[in-house]
């Protein structure tokens, strides 16, 4: 730890250029990955703006944690969809997930 606190950490961030301010009030921040989503409750949100970028610093004692429900289907259907509606790979796989895995309703939906 610095001697001094708080006043020298602002010099710091001064001299490099950055501004630091504190959220107040922020209920909840979500975290979302491949698998999860990470919630932090009722955390300190310090923003530190620079001159190209923002840093957040998001400190939470609660964080509630949920498994995401990942749509997962065949090779052979993205396939499928992808070419009998001429498009990518990523719009074959929205359209599959917004048809619930429904194959013709994605080429429906994609063709019309």
């Amino acid at each position: 730890m610095m001697r001094g606190g708080n006043r020298e950490m602002r010099r710091m961030l001064d001299k490099m250029g950055l501004e630091m301010k504190d959220i107040g009030n922020v209920e909840e921040v979500i975290i979302k990955t491949e698998s999860k989503e990470l919630y932090l409750l009722k955390p300190q949100v310090i923003e530190m703006k620079g001159k190209e970028s923002t840093i957040f610093q998001v400190i939470a004692s609660e964080i509630e944690e949920k498994e995401r429900d990942v749509p997962t289907f065949k090779e052979e259907d993205i396939v499928l969809v992808t070419q009998q509606a001429n498009v990518s790979r990523e719009k074959a796989i929205q359209a599959l997930i917004d048809a619930h895995g429904d194959m013709a309703q994605a080429i429906l939906s994609l063709t019309t």
